[in-house]
């Protein structure tokens, strides 16, 4: 074996390092485990035990210490549907862009243009500017779009001129909505920030103007959708000075310990609502006076609390001041200490609380007899980020209120903010613009505040508060300060996002319940341990002692695919657990076709040793080729899926990857440490060692029959597909979908009937998994785009429902697709299986060298999805579970693809072995094929036994979410065998029609 210690010292470094990011799952594990006995089902003492750790150093290893929330970061990431949550794609809507980018134009062109663009969107999809365009084009040849009846208005001035073109105004609205998207992925980036949602997942989808959500363990998904939709509320408010506004903070905390005393001395409790509301709210009404020395009052708290920006006490010293200043105990006085004494810091920053205690200082100021301390024209507001490098600790900002409670200027007056770089000191900056009404507020607002700070706060969160250092007339500004690149990008998203009244729509939306995702958990679990111990058995039963080393290499391959996972980032889903479920199935193949070959080479009389050596280098050729194309559909998968398809591709692609050098390397090693000892592995039993060995079916000459057996499946599919159709789900069609379960069986007709009443329309019900739980599916509503359709729809199919047992039905999981996104969801499953048979016929071409072996295999391929499809729609209906098309399904397809072509591969490559060592000899093509169908037909039984043995473990205890999937994959294998034998290397022989050798066009005549 060659390069047998680089191969050797690689796999040590994969193991160690696979062992060093899985190390933090489980240290993450055992942690949670501890808060979870420490809180005895509290769930609020359980959060509240997390919190206290998230920035303690809780994991040290290889010099190098880990906090909790570095170590939560780090650990191997669950999708949704396996431990609960709300996963939303967001889109910034384009038209209410345009209509504000033209300034609400009325004029009729425009007007017209934009309704048939709007529908023409909703009825076939496509890009609305095209189509906005094309429309505008249509009424009036002549229109031009940089007019003031289009984007020649005064606030696009600085980007659309007359002179311009309408493809060059076109580009300039594209970008600024590209820009817009940014802008609303910059605002929800943020609010989910705070949200306090652990581990988010938010992503800008790119080329679809989409923003993904993932918010796992979310248990209010109205909230969540009000936060995510509602428009960025951007404003400009003057600030106090910290020695005007701090008086109200030592009010207020003079008053706490007076409440405090009254209760015997304990601390007043905080109630656990009041601080959840707080925390979603941190716009805290306050009440207010003047002073400027600090008190004893306040040099105490400073001496209790240390440093504000340091204020994470110790429990101890934090009880201590609790008692005598119960408020500054949780938020730091922004004072600093000197050898003259204690003195305020300027600007507006009032005090600094650790991360965990905002929410506690937000129910304390929001309590009545707090709140009646300060004046109506003051509020208090976090800082939107943490100011410390640690993260720990946030500024309490004192905003100066006008009598009307409004802000002098807000965002919608900033016509366009930008990253620029200072002439002086060539350091990032922001360069702000404002329309003519705003430059003059802002003209007025700058010159009474010269020295002072003004906050610019968005959601009520304080995200920059730049000193005032003169008077600015003309509306253009300058603020500088110490920003990083990315900060500066950030604040200007900020600012531009005040301009833009579009805020996101939710267009597609799921949601699976806790309850569910631990379901999903269990079976998941259950199926990837019978199946690979079903491998495991079979294997050491098969191969004997061989057998047993693949084993070894099994556990490796889970091994190593689960630590790059975690190294990745990757989340693991549930049809990402199917995945690996068909990794263990699919990974045995490269070893089945090595032992087949090391059998071959024992058989033909070679030694041991050598015996191993010929079986690994002849098996390589077909384990690359037919991997290959398997990852090959796997990363197509990859680009066009989303969400839990992503996952599944993910772990498929590196379950390949993992099982390839286990498969080859691993094993191989183990048998030449053997070897080094002169110890020998046997390759089969006595009951297995001649299973196939002889074979001679005739599958070419007996090729017609099979033609006709396939054209009439093919047939009788298509008949199907015409006039019975599919059932297609809610990913394919649009509307929205309930999981929705009762505390006894209910018959999906009567749910039906009671649905319909309400709705007037009939829905989709199925039952789904046991007979107390049912599937429903309804577009009605669909297309209502007010932010309570969802909760109004949800509530309704539950009331209704509830009239026919009595008792509330849960709503275990919810998903909802819009039509636009369900018609960019088919084109791209549409275009997947078209882009992924076009690439494997180009790679067959590129290998194989002859057109007719990539039509072969194009031609079983089609004939394996028309099967599956034919199956899905014959039986719609009549199965008990679901057959619906869906993006699982496309995933399947896509995966049952990626399987056949590894069969015909395999049997391709055996054929061009074997016809190269029968070029010599004058033998029909037929014979030489069948021979090699021969060859292979123990490795083809073999391996189709296996993943069909895991598929039937996947399909009966992967549970009910993944049933379809592995049904299709379970139609898909058993028909994919019959084709790489039936109907691939038949179609090459048609299509060749020639001897193996060459022959004269005279001898071919005869």
């Amino acid at each position: 074996m060659q390069n047998k210690g680089a191969i050797s010292f690689f796999a040590i470094l994969l193991s160690l390092v696979c062992l060093f990011e899985l190390s933090f799952t489980w240290k993450v594990s055992s942690i949670e485990g501890d808060a979870k006995a420490f809180a005895a089902g509290d769930l609020q003492k359980e959060r509240a035990y997390i919190d206290s750790i998230s920035s303690e150093v809780v994991y040290n290893v290889l010099f190098k210490k880990y906090t909790y929330k570095e170590c939560k970061e780090r650990e191997l990431n669950l999708g949704l549907d396996l431990k609960g949550g709300m996963n939303v794609t967001l889109e910034v809507a384009v038209p209410d862009v345009v209509r504000t980018l033209a300034n609400n134009s009325t004029d009729p062109t425009f007007q017209k243009a934009f309704k048939q663009a709007v529908d023409k969107q909703k009825k076939s999809g496509g890009d609305f500017l095209d189509l906005f365009s094309s429309a505008v084009l249509e009424i009036d040849p002549q229109a031009k779009l940089s007019s003031p009846a289009f984007f020649g208005n005064k606030d696009m001035k600085d980007l659309v001129n007359s002179k311009m073109t309408n493809p060059e105004v076109l580009e300039v609205i594209r970008t600024k909505v590209k820009a817009s998207v940014g802008n609303a992925f910059t605002v929800i980036r943020n609010r989910i920030d705070k949200f306090g949602v652990a581990q988010p997942n938010i992503q800008q989808l790119e080329g679809s103007g989409r923003i993904l959500v993932e918010l796992p363990g979310v248990k209010d998904p109205d909230r969540v959708r009000k936060l995510l939709q509602g428009a960025a509320k951007l404003e400009f408010w003057e600030t106090y000075d910290n020695k005007d506004a701090f008086q109200y903070l030592e009010a207020a905390n003079k008053k706490l310990k007076e409440l405090n005393d009254l209760q015997g001395g304990t601390p007043a409790p905080v109630d656990t609502a009041a601080v959840v509301n707080a925390a979603a709210d941190t716009s805290i009404a306050a009440k207010a006076a003047d002073t400027t020395k600090l008190t004893l009052a306040q040099k105490l708290a400073q001496k209790d609390t240390g440093k504000a920006a340091s204020d994470t006490s110790k429990d101890a010293m934090r009880a201590k001041s609790l008692k005598e200043n119960p408020l500054f105990a949780v938020l730091g006085p922004n004072v600093s200490q000197s050898e003259e004494g204690s003195f305020f810091r300027p600007g507006p920053v009032v005090g600094i609380a650790a991360a965990k205690d905002t929410a506690k200082v937000n129910s304390i100021l929001a309590m009545p007899q707090i709140a009646s301390l300060i004046p109506k024209n003051v509020r208090f507001f976090w800082g939107v980020k943490p100011f410390d490098d640690k993260g720990n600790a946030f500024e309490m900002v004192a905003i100066k209120v006008p009598n009307d409670g409004k802000p002098r200027l807000t965002g919608e007056r900033v016509t366009n903010a930008r990253l620029q770089f200072g002439q002086l000191n060539n350091k990032p900056e922001v360069s702000m613009s404002m329309d003519g009404e705003g430059a003059g507020i802002w003209k007025r607002m700058t010159g009474e505040n010269v020295g002072k700070s003004i906050a610019i706060v968005l959601d009520n969160y304080v995200y920059s508060y730049p000193n005032v250092q003169g008077e600015i007339p003309g509306g253009n500004s300058s603020i500088n300060g110490n920003f990083t690149i990315k900060e500066a990008e950030d604040l200007s998203n900020i600012l531009n996002s005040g301009k833009m009244d579009a805020p996101a729509r939710i267009v597609e939306e799921a949601v699976v319940g806790p309850s569910l995702g631990q379901e999903a958990i269990n079976s998941g679990l259950i199926s990837s341990m019978v199946g690979l111990l079903l491998v495991f058995l079979f294997m050491g039963f098969y191969y004997s002692g061989g057998g047993l080393v693949a084993d070894v290499a099994l556990l490796a391959n889970v091994f190593f695919l689960m630590g790059v996972m975690a190294s990745l980032g990757a989340v693991l889903t549930l049809p990402g657990i199917a995945g690996i479920v068909l990794t263990i199935g699919m990974s045995v193949d490269a070893n089945v076709l090595i032992y087949e070959r090391i059998r071959e080479e024992l058989a033909a009389g070679k030694g041991y040793k050598l015996a191993i050596a010929d079986g690994y280098k002849n098996a390589y050729s077909a384990i690359i080729d037919s991997n290959v194309t398997t990852l090959l559909t796997g990363v197509i998968l990859y680009i066009f899926g989303t969400g839990p398809i992503q996952g599944f591709a993910t772990t498929l692609v590196i379950g390949i990857i993992t099982s390839l050098f286990s498969a080859i390397f691993i094993t191989r090693l183990v048998f030449e440490f053997l070897g080094a000892r002169n110890k020998s592995v046997k390759f089969s039993v006595p009951m297995t060692a001649n299973i196939l060995k002889d074979s001679n079916f005739d599958f070419i000459n007996q090729r017609k029959r099979f033609y006709a057996v396939s054209l009439i499946v093919i047939v009788v599919g298509l008949g199907s597909m015409i006039f019975k159709g599919f059932g297609f789900g809610v990913d394919f069609e649009g509307g929205r979908s309930y999981v929705v379960r009762f505390d006894k069986p209910v018959a999906s007709d009567k749910a039906r009937e009671v649905l319909y009443a309400a709705f007037k329309q009939a829905p989709d019900v199925k039952v789904y998994g046991s007979s107390n739980q049912l599937r429903i599916t309804t577009d009605y509503m669909v297309e209502d785009e007010s932010l309570a359709a969802d909760s109004i729809v949800g509530n309704q199919v539950v009331a209704e429902l509830t009239k026919i047992t009595g008792k509330a039905p849960e709503i275990v999981s919810s998903q909802k697709v819009e039509p636009t996104v369900a018609n960019d969801i088919k084109e791209s499953a549409v275009l997947s299986v078209i882009f992924s048979l076009l690439v494997l016929f180009l790679y067959l071409l590129l290998r194989f060298r002859k057109w007719q072996y990539g039509v072969g295999a194009i031609a079983a391929l089609a004939y394996v999805v028309i099967f599956i499809l034919s199956i899905f729609s014959i039986f719609n209906g009549i199965l008990p579970f679901s057959l619906d098309i869906d993006q699982a399904f496309i995933a399947a397809i896509l995966t049952v693809v990626g399987y056949a072509i590894n069969d015909t591969v395999v049997i391709f490559d055996r054929i061009r072995e074997y016809l190269a060592l029968n070029s010599s000899k004058k033998e029909e093509l037929s014979v030489v094929i069948n021979n090699a169908l021969n060859s292979t037909l123990s490795r083809t039984v073999v391996t189709g036994l296996t993943t069909i043995g895991v598929l039937i473990i996947l399909f009966l205890f992967g549970g009910e979410v993944i049933r379809g999937f592995s049904f299709a994959m379970l139609l898909g294998v058993i028909v994919g065998t019959y084709t790489s034998l039936f109907v691939a290397s038949p179609v090459v022989v048609d299509l060749t029609r020639r001897v193996v050798k060459d022959s004269t066009p005279k001898e071919e005549k005869k």
